[in-house]
């Protein structure tokens, strides 16, 4: 089999690179306002700072980092407008998206939305609060999917993957929690019911109270998170090795 040209190489590393540090931000690994260097990633990574620099460049296009002139690099502080409107967006499309579920029937409904409708009203309620985050973006994503139109949903997962580390930051609270199961089955109930209005009420109400939110987040929640984070991580190798 012939050796991998080095382009492809350095792509592969540069991808790499790419997905640990989004990964990072995403866990609050690195926080908003953060400060690091390429020497220090290319380190920690175990790779040249060649595929450091271009996944770094790469995040600065979408936005989740900044160069700092002659002082490395640094995770984007938070632009709470951007967020709002990004939030304004997400009512937008979604509400669409449930006018269509409205119009069809009701079989048609609940077999669209069978499995978001198991997970949410019948299976056994989770708590881990990122496991929870997850299936939140996956009940929203269904509700565009099923529109059956593809420029939707594409726009819909670029919002979604925009506000990640600001919407899983509501399922560090075991009450925000329970409201999403809650706001979640009424919504459903609503469209399969076919009462459009007040479903629409209903997700408005939903999204609304995540762009709220938004305004009171703060470095030091970040910081809790990323303590409650790392702390069910070192359960979890507690666990493994008292197992062991």
């Amino acid at each position: 089999m012939p050796n991998s040209p080095p382009t492809a190489g350095r792509e592969a590393l540069a991808a790499k690179v790419y997905h640990a540090v989004k990964q990072s931000i995403f866990d609050f690994q690195l926080l908003p306002g953060e400060r690091f260097s390429e020497n220090e990633l290319a380190q920690q990574l175990q790779v040249s700072r060649t595929p450091v620099r271009q996944a770094l460049f790469n995040l600065a296009r979408e936005g989740y980092v900044e160069v700092l002139f002659r002082s490395g690099w640094q995770v984007k502080a938070f632009d709470f407008d951007y967020f709002e409107e990004l939030y304004d967006l997400r009512i937008v499309l979604e509400c669409e998206a449930v006018r269509r579920l409205c119009a069809m029937s009701s079989t048609e409904s609940h077999t669209a939305l069978a499995a978001v409708h198991h997970f949410w009203s019948e299976s056994a309620p989770l708590t881990q609060g990122k496991a929870v985050a997850l299936e939140d973006e996956a009940f929203h994503r269904a509700l565009v999917a099923a529109t059956n139109n593809r420029q939707f949903l594409l726009l819909h997962t670029e919002l979604t993957e925009k506000l990640s580390i600001i919407r899983r930051l509501d399922f560090t609270c075991d009450d925000r929690i329970l409201a999403t199961y809650q706001q979640h089955q009424a919504i459903l109930q609503a469209i399969f019911a076919q009462r459009c209005e007040t479903a629409l009420r209903l997700l408005t109400l939903h999204i609304s109270e995540s762009k709220a939110a938004v305004r009171e987040i703060t470095l030091h929640r970040l910081h809790q998170a990323r303590l409650t984070l790392q702390a069910c991580e070192d359960n979890k190798e507690g666990l493994r090795a008292t197992s062991g």
